[in-house]
């Protein structure tokens, strides 16, 4: 007899259907093969599945041959998220169970017991799902809260095999999960640290209020100690609540990546990743023969801060050029290509040697010339180039240390910071731009260069020939300049706008 149930595969960031076709006929021989290009995990699926199917007090087909086939043949199926479609079809094709399940998606790992275990990546398999049209999904209780973000299907968190059998004869239905009343959009902070606790470097946070503004990279060189960690850390505080849009994106992000946990399903707070300097070239952009989504996806919509940046190998660094400037990034592999999206600040602290005392005036530097010199260069000009602020971290003197008095708080930046991004998003209204940090050529023509007061296009122009700028840096000093401007809720970019902008670019060249 023959079954077919409807599941579903991740590629990407995307969910893709698949058909789990159950055959089972009689044979002398009894055997049970798996076909589709399946994986490890999915082959190790028949095992599962026999022992969930007989320890949830149904019968396993007896001197049978069961063929399972994954639909499309071509699609490499990964995980173990077959099991519950697998023995939802062998129970169909076997009689046990009889129900019209043409419009029903199911999705689960399951135990020897017959539990059901959650699984990474639910929530674009839900999103696709309902856009082709079906109506239920039977998913793990774990994942119920994640499947739910997606409106207009109906979610049946199942605990168990024998639950599902039960709901699908009609005995004992399953209650669909009814989300809580949707809020407004989430305004959770992934930091706790506050700008208030943090003492003195005022105009290096002045410098992270440019960058969550504008969305622009910024690099802290500074001596050990001196707070480029902990001002680092603080930077989500100041930045604006993610929109709907931008919270599912991300959600989507780390469902794919199985992240998520336990939680209400939705990601209520911007990311904040801080890889260790020994991650791989994989780890950072993503990887694996199944394309996954790395560090500066993991980062998309918050902060990556890499903290010791010298001490990163150069060619890990060289892989963030392209993303830096496209936003996304692209794995490919023999059988497909994954566009994963890479929309990040990039946050980063450098010691400006190996002691980390080079140019400061308490302590001196012991590292010989050459070896600061070898140290400076791993970072590549290219790099440098697409980096929008630089700023020196000082010792904190101890007056400043001993003084008791808080500084401003974090939210009375992120107000600005929230009134400055407004200005952006009705600028970019009708494009795909949402910061200035992203503008293209012709928008920075048009909203950065056109907007120049005289005063300040001579002084451009000035620090153009002195700092023999490249065409890249010449965009991003207006684009720095633009962001300065809106924190002031200026039209125009006058003369004070570009010569802060150019202090952040004249301290890196």
């Amino acid at each position: 007899m023959l079954a077919k149930v409807l599941s579903c595969a991740v590629v990407g960031l995307d969910g893709e259907l698949v058909d789990v076709e159950v055959d089972i006929s009689r044979s002398q021989v009894p055997s049970t093969t798996v076909v589709g290009l399946p994986d490890t995990a999915v082959q190790e699926s028949r095992e599962r599945v026999r022992s969930a199917i007989r320890n949830s007090g149904l019968t396993w087909p007896i001197n049978s041959r069961v063929t399972i086939n994954l639909a499309p043949a071509d699609l490499r199926k990964e995980g173990p998220a077959y099991d519950l479609p697998i023995a939802t079809g062998i129970l169909l094709a076997s009689g046990q169970v009889v129900a019209n399940v043409e419009d029903s998606v199911f999705i689960g790992e399951l135990a020897l017991t017959g539990d059901i275990r959650p699984v990474r990546g639910l929530l674009p398999m839900v999103m696709l799902a309902h856009s082709r049209g079906i109506k239920r999904a039977f998913v793990p209780l774990e994942n119920a809260a994640e499947a739910a973000l997606v409106r207009g299907i109906e979610v049946y968190p199942t605990p168990g095999l024998a639950a599902l059998a039960s709901h699908l004869l009609g005995a004992i239905l399953l209650p669909a999960y009814e989300p809580p009343a949707p809020d407004p959009v989430p305004g959770g902070l992934a930091s706790v640290t506050d700008f208030a606790d943090i003492v003195g470097q005022e105009h290096v946070k002045r410098a992270l209020e440019v960058a969550a503004a504008g969305g622009h990279n910024v690099v802290m060189k500074g001596p050990p100690g001196s707070g480029k960690t902990l001002l680092a850390r603080a930077m989500p505080s100041i930045l604006p609540p993610l929109t709907g849009d931008e919270a599912m994106e991300v959600t989507r992000i780390y469902s794919v990546a199985g992240l998520l946990g336990g939680g209400p399903g939705l990601v209520t707070s911007r990311p904040f990743r801080a890889p260790h300097h020994t991650i791989s070239n994989a780890g950072l952009v993503g990887g694996g023969s199944v394309p996954r989504p790395g560090e500066i996806t993991l980062a998309h919509r918050g902060v990556l801060f890499l903290d010791e940046l010298l001490e990163f190998d150069p060619r890990v660094l060289e892989m963030l050029r392209q993303p830096l400037e496209d936003k996304t990034v692209t794995i490919s592999r023999a059988r497909l290509a994954c566009t994963f999206p890479a929309s990040f600040i990039l946050c980063a602290a450098l010691n400006p040697c190996p002691c980390g005392f080079y140019g400061d005036p308490e302590r001196e530097c012991v590292c010989p010339p050459q070896q600061v010199s070898r140290y400076q260069r791993r970072l590549s000009g290219p790099l440098l180039d697409r980096i929008d602020l630089f700023t020196d971290v000082p010792r904190v003197p101890f007056e400043k240390l001993a003084n008791m008095a808080r500084g401003e708080p974090s939210e009375a930046v992120r107000d600005r910071v929230a009134r400055a991004r407004a200005l952006q998003a009705a600028r970019f209204a009708a494009s795909p731009t949402q910061v200035n940090g992203e503008m293209s050529p012709p928008e920075v023509r048009d909203y950065a260069q056109k907007q120049l007061a005289d005063g300040a296009a001579s002084v451009l122009k000035l620090a153009v020939d002195r700092l023999n700028l490249s065409a890249r840096a010449f965009h991003r000093l207006l684009k720095v300049a633009r962001t300065i401007a809106d924190l002031d809720g200026s039209e125009s970019i006058e003369t004070a706008h570009m010569g802060e902008s150019i202090q952040y670019r004249a301290r890196m060249e």
